[in-house]
């Protein structure tokens, strides 16, 4: 007979999802009521507001699409490109490419500009192909690409967008609330996320914005959304606002409870103190790492405080290593992706999971390891290097 499932404890520190605060777990166990209840509709907009806040906008398109980030990706492919529609697709990485599969998919025409992984996104390669193209449809860049640990220039890119006449289509599932992201000042047209990230609810839903220019986009298309389940002309009768609302599906209501409390303590800590804890942990990590001879994967001027890519020592079994972390330790760490698989690993410090317990944890369990694979690595010095970081950063 199979019996209930009881997972094991872990610590989550690879690419997501990250530890879930038990505050949201605890909110998750409220009572289920009625996706159309009074109650749950005043909690509906809350989660709105709160989404606004975390994304620093005033979108009035901004909601929990009920799936997870890929999801986001497809809402905001599916609502804006139609047959024949030109869109530049930036590849860096892996989510470059799945960008690059739903313009063909909605048979839009993908024009690329691509980067090495582990390099940000090229403004000046961006630049170029717009000039050589008329009639482009938007601009489609992953803000901080979770494959690689490496940030572009969001600001940069949708001024780019606006300056030729095209809309701006962002992923920023690993940016929001690790680094700065500022959706109206920026420009941004449309964007989506996860919650699975530095939000450290579960994963399974996906926030999205559409600006004013990209809601026209929606509302002129000669053609119907291919999608009735992310058709925003649609969803926007449920997540309109006020109390009367549309039938379009049963939303995941206890998953939302999750979420309006990790939004809740986003707005208690500041989305600026947010983005300063991030990169406060990530400082430590990193002095710790190379005090112990590990080399980051990704120059520091575009490196992500959030998502740290490590190159692997040679002659270490990365399989083996990662193993032993979860057997003897309970924790992840995440393994390298397409062309950087086996060569690096990929340390999440995100959300509840970015914390100095987790810094240190990491360091010690990763040393020890090295140190029993006979990897080339300084033992010894790792935490006291954190240690030191973390003084300096109280002095």
């Amino acid at each position: 007979m199979i019996k209930s499932f009881h997972p094991p404890l872990r610590t989550l520190m690879g690419p997501g999802p990250s530890d879930v605060h038990p505050r949201v777990l605890a909110a998750m166990a409220r009572p289920t009521i009625g996706h159309l209840d009074p109650a749950f509709i005043g909690m509906m907009d809350e989660i709105k507001q709160l989404l606004q806040y975390a994304l620093r906008t005033e979108n009035a398109l901004t909601l929990p699409v009920s799936a997870p980030g890929s999801a986001g990706m497809e809402a905001c492919f599916v609502n804006l490109v139609e047959p024949g529609d030109k869109v530049i697709v930036c590849q860096n990485g892996v989510f470059g490419g799945r960008m690059k599969e739903n313009v063909e998919r909605f048979g839009g025409v993908a024009l690329m500009v691509e980067d090495p992984w582990g390099e940000a996104v090229s403004v000046d390669k961006v630049r170029a192909l717009l000039e050589q193209h008329d009639n482009i449809k938007a601009l489609a860049f992953v803000h901080a690409e979770t494959s690689t640990g490496v940030q572009s220039n969001a600001k940069a890119l949708c001024a780019l967008a606006r300056d030729y006449g095209c809309l701006s289509i962002v992923d920023a599932v690993t940016s929001l609330a690790g680094i700065e992201l500022e959706v109206d000042a920026w420009g941004v047209d449309a964007l989506y996320s996860g919650t699975q990230k530095c939000l450290s609810a579960p994963p399974g839903i996906s926030p999205v914005t559409f600006s004013e220019r990209a809601l026209e986009a929606v509302r002129n298309r000669k053609t119907r959304s291919p999608s009735w389940f992310l058709d925003k002309n649609l969803v926007m009768g449920y997540w309109g606002g006020g109390q009367k609302r549309a039938y379009h599906h049963t939303a995941p209501v206890n998953a939302l409870y999750g979420l309006h409390e990790s939004l809740v303590m986003l707005q208690e800590e500041g989305i600026e103190a947010s983005w300063q804890r991030h990169m406060h942990h990530h400082t430590a990590l990193r002095s710790g790492l190379e005090a112990m001879g590990l080399e980051m994967a990704v120059a520091a001027d575009v490196r992500l405080p959030q998502l740290n890519s490590v190159m692997i020592p040679d002659g270490v079994d990365d399989a083996a290593l990662r193993g032993r972390l979860l057997s003897d330790y309970s924790l992840e760490i995440g393994a390298g992706l397409g062309a950087l698989a086996g060569k690096v690993w990929r340390i999440g410090l995100m959300g509840s999971s970015c914390s100095r317990r987790h810094v240190m944890l990491c360091l010690d369990a990763l040393e020890n390891a090295l140190v029993e694979q006979g990897a080339d690595v300084t033992a010894g010095r790792a935490a006291a290097a954190a240690a030191a970081c973390y003084a300096e950063s109280v002095a």
